[in-house]
């Protein structure tokens, strides 16, 4: 016996899938969150005099060779 029904089958790979009807907020929602996700993938700009190595503040390195680090 198997607690699998063979009813509840997924749909073969070759048939479409039918997208839900999103709301105008929904659609704004999704629209300004791909604007977020560009713009994060955008290069940042090069630090000058700036310490080597990951953020202090959100690595939690807050000292280097004793000296804490003043951003």
């Amino acid at each position: 016996m198997s607690d699998e029904d063979p009813n509840d089958a997924p749909a073969p790979a070759g048939e479409p899938h039918e997208k839900p009807q999103l709301s105008d907020a929904a659609r704004r929602a999704l629209a300004e969150a791909e604007e977020r996700r560009k713009a994060a993938a955008e290069e940042r700009p090069t630090e000058i005099g700036g310490r080597d190595g990951p953020d202090p503040a959100r690595y939690g390195d807050w000292e280097v060779k004793g000296i804490a680090s003043d951003f």
